[in-house]
């Protein structure tokens, strides 16, 4: 799950993480408000940042710079309601539905600082690099040596001489920025560790006039699976801000990811479901989606698989593959049967079953009378829906 930039220094506030101060607006008749309390608190300069699940805001005109009651609340109404083309969201854009007015402060330095999940090494790793703001991707990319990497034994947390590679490599030379630095990092993963994050990026983080450290932006994923940690999570979750569909693949207790092609994939068991679409690739084609819907999946969840595919307009025909186990091929063959009546399917649609009851559940599928094509493989069934939405 993604936190907005105020959420995120929310919580690194809470862990001592030094952050600029700034007043969250969700409602755009707010914004007049909060700036004049904010500027009575810090100051004239005020930074608004359009609040969304994205990087790259600043060049997408999603995050400005103003001084005085007036300008900040001009531009406020001018980026809440706008609809924020950045890399991350790709050419249709997120509609920005909350801000974040911040305190300008005075910036000597711009630096890159991550925590994240390495799961080659099965560690917490901390990226760094002197690079920090909007381009550190470019800088990744053309020029890797610039980037710090540290590995974080879990059982001994960050030690002392890792933050002083750091500090060093990072140029901070001064005792009061080091002090500053490695306050602040080890605060960080403090928090990495006990908020269950996966990814924790800092990007600028920043040294000030006077030498100190602060993250002047956030941005904090944490990992689902302990959300029975975190009950007050379910209030931090921007539903505005994630797919809908995947949404109600939640509800139903299916695993669903939206992709880029045509090819609706409806299939039980992640590791099946990642090999049916490489094989669809393999033949040409481009899954539109994950959809893994598990090994006991009834007749109803099918038919809301089926639901969930077609919501986009891109899929062109539907690919079903199920390995029964646990799940028997007649009760997907049901489902399958189902759907299609119920749904008015016009898009090829292919089934590939085997295992449990799979003679009983070709027999349905035969006998149903729709236009369901059979395969006996996985290759056969990937080439077949593949040939049906080129043709």
């Amino acid at each position: 799950m993604k936190l907005h930039e105020y959420q995120a220094k929310q919580v690194l506030a809470r862990y001592g993480v030094p952050v600029p101060k700034g007043r969250p607006v969700l409602r755009v008749e707010d914004i007049e408000s909060e700036a004049k309390a904010l500027i009575d608190e810090t100051g004239e300069v005020v930074v608004v940042k359009a609040q969304i699940h994205a990087g790259g805001r600043g060049k997408g005109g999603g995050v400005k710079v103003t001084k005085g009651l007036a300008e900040a609340t001009r531009i406020g109404h001018e980026i809440f309601g706008m609809q924020l083309v950045t890399k991350q969201t790709g050419p249709e854009g997120q509609q920005v539905r909350r801000l974040y007015l911040e305190q300008g402060l005075d910036i000597a330095r711009e630096l890159y600082l991550a925590i994240l999940v390495d799961r080659e090494t099965r560690r917490a790793a901390i990226i760094a690099s002197q690079e920090g703001g909007m381009d550190i991707e470019d800088v990744a990319e053309s020029h890797p040596e610039k980037i710090l990497s540290v590995s974080i034994d879990p059982l001994l947390g960050v030690a002392p001489f890792q933050i002083r590679e750091l500090a060093f490599g990072l140029g901070l030379t001064e005792k009061k920025t080091q002090r500053s630095f490695g306050k602040l990092l080890a605060s960080l993963y403090d928090c990495f560790v006990k908020e269950d994050a996966s990814m924790l990026e800092i990007n600028p983080l920043i040294v000030t006039g006077d030498g100190d450290v602060v993250a002047l932006d956030a941005k904090m994923t944490v990992d689902d699976n302990a959300a029975f940690r975190h009950p007050t999570w379910a209030e931090l979750r921007d539903t505005d801000e994630e797919d809908p569909i995947e949404l109600l693949a939640k509800k139903e207790g299916l695993s669903y990811v939206s992709l880029d092609g045509n090819i609706g994939c409806l299939v039980n068991g992640a590791g099946l479901a990642m090999s049916t679409m490489d094989i669809i690739k393999h033949y040409g084609g481009e899954p539109a989606n994950f959809l893994d819907v598990g090994g006991s999946a009834s007749k109803e969840q099918v038919k809301s698989a089926f639901q969930m595919i077609l919501q986009s307009d891109k899929v062109r025909g539907i690919f079903v593959n199920i390995f029964g186990g646990i799940m028997r091929c007649d009760v997907i063959a049901e489902g399958v049967i189902a759907a299609t009546k119920e749904l008015n399917l016009d898009v090829p649609l292919v089934v590939r079953l085997e295992g449990t009851n799979v003679e009983l559940g070709k027999k349905l599928l035969s006998e149903s009378g729709l236009t369901i094509q059979s395969a006996d493989t996985m290759a056969d069934g990937a080439q077949k829906i593949v040939a049906a939405v080129t043709s």
